[in-house]
């Protein structure tokens, strides 16, 4: 029993984070009408380090030690937040539909076990890189009817497509560069100092390439405030402590059950189609992540 209470328990904080993540994508839906995209991601992650920082001062968190700690968590800032959601974000606002973006971005883990093997040292089993395949095809189930539909209305956008995979390369070097380097630089004070880094530098591409208007409706703001609290502050304060427990690999697998769960609440609160094809991938989209992320039973 005591073995598997503990993996339950395991699996409390990646279900959570899993959750919470894909909400993201509601939030986007719901805010992106009202401002541009590098905008809208540059204030939610300003408010974003604003609020951390604040805590950080009232839980009398540790401080940064060293001038190499703000480059490190400022490089990891500009690659998990800057690069991977701008890339996201602006490929959607240029017409590529969730799904497609979903499906590209659900590369990483593969990407990441590649890319830990040699950085990290990290050597995935036989098991894990089955799991790390399933997940990839139940991706590709979950939402291939929606890119079916998607691409035959209309050619999907170049640059935006372009954008995401631009998303996929920074999410993958953000996660093991932070795997690397993370776990010695304060999670408050650091995370604080990787949305400003990225704020500043979706700030100044906003300030070139868009006019910044927003429209302040009850919308916009109710999924300004739920990116900010529940994904900027809540998932990814979620997703840094993971990797600390973690692989590179296994937490980045993760990542295949949010277009999942995604196209569950897309189905609940707006009434989208989920095919009975989308359910087979769900099922397989969950068992090659449990192959990957569940330690192999003790003999």
């Amino acid at each position: 029993m005591t073995g598997t209470t503990s993996r339950v328990q395991m699996l409390g904080g990646p279900a959570l984070f899993v959750l919470l993540w894909s909400t993201g994508f509601v939030g986007a839906k719901y805010g992106l009408p009202y401002a541009e995209p590098f905008t809208f991601l540059s204030l939610r992650l300003g408010v974003a380090a604003a609020l951390l920082g604040v805590l950080a001062v009232a839980l009398r968190s540790a401080g940064m030690a060293s001038r190499p700690q703000y480059g490190r968590a400022s490089v990891a800032g500009l690659l998990l937040h800057g690069g991977y959601l701008g890339g996201v974000f602006y490929g959607i606002s240029l017409g590529v539909p969730a799904g497609v973006a979903a499906v590209i971005v659900s590369l990483q883990p593969v990407l990441t076990a590649v890319l830990a093997a040699r950085v990290l040292g990290e050597r995935p089993t036989a098991r894990q890189w089955l799991g790390l395949a399933l997940g990839v095809g139940g991706v590709v189930l979950v939402v291939g009817p929606g890119i079916a539909a998607a691409g035959s209305a209309e050619p999907l956008p170049v640059a935006g497509l372009v954008t995401c995979l631009v998303a996929l390369a920074s999410g993958t070097l953000g996660t093991v560069y932070q795997k690397r380097h993370g776990d010695r630089i304060p999670l408050l004070w650091g995370t604080a100092v990787q949305y400003a880094a990225a704020a500043a530098v979706l700030l100044a591409v906003a300030v070139a390439t868009e006019d910044m208007s927003i429209r302040w409706t009850g919308e916009f703001v109710a999924a300004l405030v739920w990116l900010v609290l529940v994904l900027s502050i809540g998932a990814v304060l979620l997703l840094l402590l993971l990797l600390r427990r973690g692989t590179a690999a296994g937490v980045s697998s993760l990542y295949y059950l949010v277009p999942v769960a995604t196209a569950v609440e897309a189905y609940l609160l707006f009434g989208e189609r989920v095919s009975g094809l989308s359910f087979v991938g769900i099922g397989v989209t969950a068992l090659g992540v449990a192959l990957v992320v569940l330690p192999p039973r003790k003999r």
